[in-house]
């Protein structure tokens, strides 16, 4: 029996191992390299390439149970689905719903993430890596809100003259500016629902900055300490 606790509990670490790191890598090069593609060489086709592999590295990383793999695939496919009718249908109801949808991947993938690293005992380069990459699906997840909400009622936004919501990546923009409380005032929220998720995002978004800095600083110094005292015996 102690055998095979001892064989399970590294099990459940290595299937987190690395995989936050590719997610990390794919979602910088959608900040990096999405304006250049829509803006310069528009082939909008390699942006959707590189959302599709975000979802499927984020699906990689809650991998560890099978039933959570079942449940990341249901809520991954119709968003997937939505971003690649674009080239075929144009403006569909598909693609509320696959945002949607998106949404709710995302939310899951988060608190899939957010319970590994809590329940990890000492901070590893994984861990850092995976607390980074949380924050970065915090901002993807409202660009999917903030963009349902100006389909289902537009206007909800003031955007800048002549964009409109099939007009490249300004709601990742204003996504991050939002939560990380930048605030330009170029893009702004027009109606009341509007300046409330803008408001949550903004609160959320530093809560979880000051709450998991201080969360880490504790086990590093606990770890430190651990091992000083092991190292003094």
């Amino acid at each position: 029996m102690d055998g095979d606790e001892k064989t399970c509990l590294p099990f459940g670490q290595v299937c987190f191992k690395q995989r936050f790191l590719g997610l990390l890598i794919f979602i910088m090069a959608i900040l990096i390299l999405g304006p250049l593609l829509d803006e310069f060489v528009k082939i909008r086709i390699f942006i959707d390439i590189l959302w599709t592999a975000v979802f499927a590295s984020a699906i990689y990383a809650v991998s560890q149970k099978e039933h959570h793999i079942i449940i990341a695939i249901l809520l991954a496919l119709p968003m997937l689905g939505g971003i690649w009718s674009r080239h075929f249908v144009g403006h569909h109801p598909l693609q509320v719903v696959g945002y949607m949808c998106g949404v709710a991947f995302i939310l899951f993938a988060i608190i899939q993430m957010l319970i590994f690293i809590y329940n990890h005992k000492e901070v590893t380069r994984d861990l850092i890596i995976g607390a980074a990459v949380v924050y970065l699906l915090m901002a993807i997840m409202w660009t999917f809100v903030f963009t349902v909400v100006e389909t289902l009622h537009p206007g909800s936004f003031n955007l800048p003259e002549g964009q409109n919501i099939e007009a490249g990546e300004h709601f990742i923009y204003f996504s991050f500016v939002t939560l990380t409380t930048l605030g330009y005032g170029d893009i702004t929220p027009a109606t009341r629902l509007a300046r409330n998720l803008c408001t949550l995002e903004a609160v959320i978004g530093q809560l979880y900055l000051v709450v998991q800095v201080a969360w880490l600083v504790g086990v590093h110094v606990s770890q430190s300490m651990l091992n000083r005292s092991r190292h003094d015996e």
